[in-house]
């Protein structure tokens, strides 16, 4: 099989298989007609399916343990003090655009989770959502903030406070950040030369996670009439004419890879587990909040406390063992066994009905190859991903929640993303068993490149 000239990867970050596929096939004429033509299906994401580790993932072959990264924030160390966010500084195995340039290539990259702060390669980077602002250092080479800014206006690196009672402000600024990404993305594609251009539009994500409720009948708290019921649909329509015009600009013997890192779906609610593990006499406070507050605000008495937890779209629990965190009180050899009783009580519990909460449990050290950094000791997926991860304590409400603790949200991510990739002469259809770990060794096929740190994950879609 030749390999292609050029590979160019569309990234839509939160995509499931279900929208994309399916429910707006007909809404996306453009990636429907690219579908026919290509290898695609229902990608499996990783353990746990977050944004920042999924697409360093993604892109290095690498597994969340063998980078260390288990969210958007992990722990620095066995102490108590507060996460530190994950940075490109943490992504310490090469990703496809490094090993483009070790090969003396030349990629674009743009708007990639993981990708601040920049780091030097040969050719173009744009940084991602994590930058703090446009006035920081978030393009490579430092000369091409003032083009996009003469481009744009005014670069849009994320929307603002997407959490927010704010629908028609949000709304409008998903649909100029795509609009924008795939401007820059044309602009960079036709004045620059490259092997390999690969970009991410966050809008479907900040667009699940703003209106999911509002779009879908089966949500929960769904309001028929609302007159954001057809957003989803403008989207996506809007977002397949930004897919076609890019496609326009690309030469004729590119490979073209559409993947999303994630999938997404209802929120039905929250679950409180450091309050549950307040209750469960696993985490002791020396005094009673008086509304609800964040763990990082709480009076823990870690002298009598066995067990924690941070929040998010999972829940990650972490046990205070005795010489490993400073004032452990769980014996090193009763690790496993207070892991493995914490880890049944959590799938033993019910919803607000009584009903089973699906909840699943996962050890890192049973998951990856390798576990560097510091992983939690449980990673519990509550309501297989529908319900979210509360971290606070105190204010005397129920377990169960209905709202996200942390601003308005409607969807929790999904463990299945999607994979399509046309233009490499390999036979079109449908392909089962997809998975995120697929992505990184077939781009490495496609480009000519080899990663010096063998794969042990996969081989790809085209070995």
């Amino acid at each position: 099989m030749a390999t292609p000239r050029r590979v160019a990867v569309i990234g839509l970050d939160g995509v499931p298989p279900e929208l994309l596929f399916d429910k707006h096939s007909a809404d996306m004429p453009t990636l429907t007609r690219l579908k026919e033509k290509a290898v695609w299906g229902p990608m499996r994401s990783i353990d746990p399916p977050i944004t920042m580790p999924a697409w360093a993932c993604m892109l290095s072959g690498a597994t969340p343990g063998e980078l260390g990264i288990y969210g958007f924030r992990d722990r620095a160390d066995h102490g108590y003090g507060p996460m530190e966010f994950a940075t490109a500084r943490k992504i310490r195995r090469p990703r496809i655009w490094d090993l483009v340039s070790a090969a003396g290539g030349t990629s674009i990259v743009l708007g990639v989770p993981g990708t601040y702060p920049t780091t030097p390669i040969l050719g173009s980077m744009v940084s991602c959502f994590m930058a703090p602002s446009t006035d920081a250092r978030f393009t490579h080479p430092v000369g091409l903030a003032d083009e996009l800014a003469a481009l744009t206006g005014g670069y849009r690196l994320d929307v603002a406070n997407f959490r927010s009672p704010e629908p028609e402000r949000i709304s409008q600024e998903i649909f100029d950040m795509s609009e924008q990404r795939f401007d820059v993305a044309r602009h960079l594609a036709t004045t620059r030369e490259w092997d390999l251009l690969t970009l991410v539009d966050m809008g479907p994500d900040r667009l699940h996670h703003a209106f999911w409720k509002h779009c879908d009948p089966e949500h929960p708290r769904h309001e028929p009439g609302n007159r954001h019921a057809d957003l989803f649909t403008q989207y996506y329509r809007a977002l397949d004419r930004q897919i076609a015009g890019l496609l326009e600009t690309l030469p004729e013997d590119t490979a073209v890879m559409v993947v999303s890192d994630h999938g997404a779906q209802p929120m039905v609610g929250g679950f409180r587990v450091n309050e549950w593990l307040r209750r469960e006499g696993l985490l002791v406070l020396r005094e009673e909040p008086d509304h609800r507050i964040p763990l990082a605000k709480a009076s823990v008495d870690w002298t009598r406390t066995v067990a924690w937890a941070e929040g998010g779209y999972y829940g990650r629990v972490f046990l205070n063992v005795e010489g490993r965190e400073p004032t452990g009180t769980v014996p090193a050899a009763e690790h496993e066994d207070t892991a493995d009783r914490i880890a049944r009580m959590l799938e033993a519990l019910t919803d607000e009905t009584g009903a089973p909460m699906r909840n699943r449990v996962l050890r890192p050290h049973e998951i990856y190859p390798e576990v560097n950094g510091v992983a939690p000791d449980l990673m519990v997926y509550f309501g297989d991903l529908r319900r979210r991860a509360l971290a606070t304590l105190g204010g005397g409400e129920d377990l169960h929640t209905t709202e996200n603790d942390t601003g308005p949200d409607h969807a929790n991510h999904g463990d299945t993303g999607v994979f399509l990739l046309a233009g490499t002469g390999a036979s079109p259809g449908p392909r089962p068993g997809l998975s995120l770990y697929d992505v990184a060794p077939t781009l490495e096929s496609l480009l000519g490149v080899e990663s010096p740190v063998r794969h042990s994950t996969s081989a790809g879609v085209l070995a």
